[in-house]
């Protein structure tokens, strides 16, 4: 998948990925600071991937577990502080959404629920459960 949105450019091209960018962010996040490098390598390589890119600087990305029948996880989602507020997120969720339209979506988040209710996602913490890696 490729699009252009005004002047970004959204990818699925693995290739174009900018691992210190996105090693740098993640260990800003809440949910993922803890990563090594090697994790999130292999979860890179086994997983669907999107990157955002201004130019050739990488300013967005998200990745999607899947069986591409049943359910997919949306996760390690983000956008660079920078640049929030130009819509690149929500075309981003927008076409994730879109490519797995018909398929059940999970994600995780502590903060950006009203933001993910604008694609469809709905708050259901009485239905799931988590096991966390020891």
């Amino acid at each position: 998948m490729e699009h252009v949105y005004g002047d970004y450019f959204i990818s699925d091209n693995k290739e174009l990925l900018k691992l210190d960018t996105i090693c740098a962010f993640l260990s800003r996040s809440y949910w993922a600071n803890q990563r090594s490098v090697e994790t999130i390598v292999k979860s890179i390589k086994h997983s669907n991937t999107y990157g955002v890119y201004h130019g050739e600087k990488q300013i967005g990305y998200a990745r999607v577990v899947t069986d591409w029948a049943t359910v997919y996880y949306l996760c390690d989602v983000f956008i660079d502080e920078e640049y929030r507020g130009t819509g690149v997120g929500k075309k981003l969720i927008q076409l994730i959404t879109e490519e797995y339209e018909g398929i059940f979506g999970l994600l995780g988040t502590l903060d950006a629920h009203g933001f993910y209710e604008q694609y469809g996602f709905k708050h259901n913490a009485e239905r799931f459960m988590v096991r966390r890696p020891s």
